[in-house]
């Protein structure tokens, strides 16, 4: 059985990959929870308070991809001026 951790880190992915969106749909969501195992494996996990999780790592993973890019941007105005 995989941890709900691991669930949310999927599902965020996955969402990221195919809408390419940073507000998790609650359709989308609804049928990840049901149809990747989290439902059977966690049945007492509410619906609600998993989609926060996936969204709260959706906006981090986010964050974080847009800071490395800057970062990279800089690096290369950086060494560009020289």
């Amino acid at each position: 059985m995989r941890k709900l951790s691991e669930y949310v880190e999927m599902a965020a992915l996955e969402y990221w990959q195919e809408s390419g969106k940073d507000e998790v749909s609650s359709v989308w969501i609804a049928e990840f929870f049901q149809d990747s195992g989290v439902l059977d494996n966690y049945p007492n996990q509410d619906l609600v308070a998993f989609q926060a999780l996936v969204q709260k790592t959706l906006t981090v993973s986010i964050e974080r991809a847009n800071k490395l890019e800057r970062m990279k941007q800089d690096e290369f105005s950086r060494s560009s001026k020289r």
